[in-house]
């Protein structure tokens, strides 16, 4: 039998070289804290570079490593150019965190057509190419790794309105599965972590207006998520000592609702 670790040291992400999309506000922003705080290398990457700076500093402010790339991950012809930039400041990604993602809410027979592929694009095709270029890297330096995509309950559930956004989410479960078969001989880890209703800029007007409110009701815990919440599955699937045989899973961090809408 092996010897117990500590906690700081099953969670001590040192050596780890992590890429967080959408790092520059809500749960990116939170999420490239954490691996820093951990020990990782952090690459903040998302389109606005003034926000990234900022987070940047606070970083480095709790000597943290950590490094500004602007990202438009609309242009798929981007991401190995980001992926060459990263591996020039830190070494090869090891942990991508593949967060980013944008809400178009509309009635199905209301829903355009340039807000549906916006959706597609940003919340699905974007953690295709993000995940297939950061296994290539891997394979190819033959470095062991862990991507993390952030899915939501709502790839697992209907809701009015969502139509777009609950098919991304969806798409993103099975490719973390699917890549998660794949990618496993090469020593890389794929897991996905299902969400709830968090607090972040994105969700603030809808969870503090009258109708979130009365959502938040029908919760079981009767509250929304914090992104701190999500800290220990975050720190979880992304240190191999704590998690090196779990791949192909979705954790979900909801305060219950899952089970509460059946």
């Amino acid at each position: 039998m092996s010897q117990v670790q500590k906690a700081n040291q099953l969670f001590d992400l040192t050596g780890e070289i992590a890429l967080v999309t959408g790092a520059s506000s809500g749960l990116g922003s939170r999420f490239a804290k954490v691996l820093a705080a951990h020990g990782a290398a952090v690459i903040l990457a998302a389109r606005r570079r003034e926000r990234l700076k900022t987070l940047k500093d606070e970083i480095m402010q709790e000597r943290g490593r950590a490094e500004v790339m602007e990202l438009d991950l609309s242009i798929p012809k981007s991401i190995p150019s980001a992926f060459d930039a990263a591996e020039k400041l830190f070494g090869t990604v090891t942990c991508v965190i593949n967060n980013a993602g944008i809400a178009r809410p509309a009635r199905a027979l209301e829903l355009s057509f340039e807000s549906w592929q916006s959706v597609i694009d940003i919340n699905l095709n974007a953690v295709w190419w993000v995940a297939q270029e950061a296994g290539r890297r891997m394979v190819a330096a033959q470095r062991s790794g862990t991507i993390i995509n952030i899915a939501s309950i709502l790839g697992m559930r209907v809701a009015r309105g969502e139509a777009a956004y609950g098919a991304a989410k969806a798409g993103v479960l099975q490719i973390t599965r699917s890549l998660a078969i794949e990618l496993a001989r090469h020593g890389i880890r794929v897991n996905a972590i299902a969400p709830g209703y968090i607090l972040t800029e994105m969700t603030e007007a809808y969870l503090k207006s009258a109708k979130g409110e009365a959502m938040i009701k029908a919760i079981p815990q009767q509250r929304y998520g914090e992104p701190a919440d999500l800290d220990g599955t975050l720190l979880l699937l992304a240190s191999k000592k704590a998690s090196g045989f779990m791949t192909g899973s979705t954790v979900v961090v909801d305060g219950g609702d899952m089970w509460a809408s059946g």
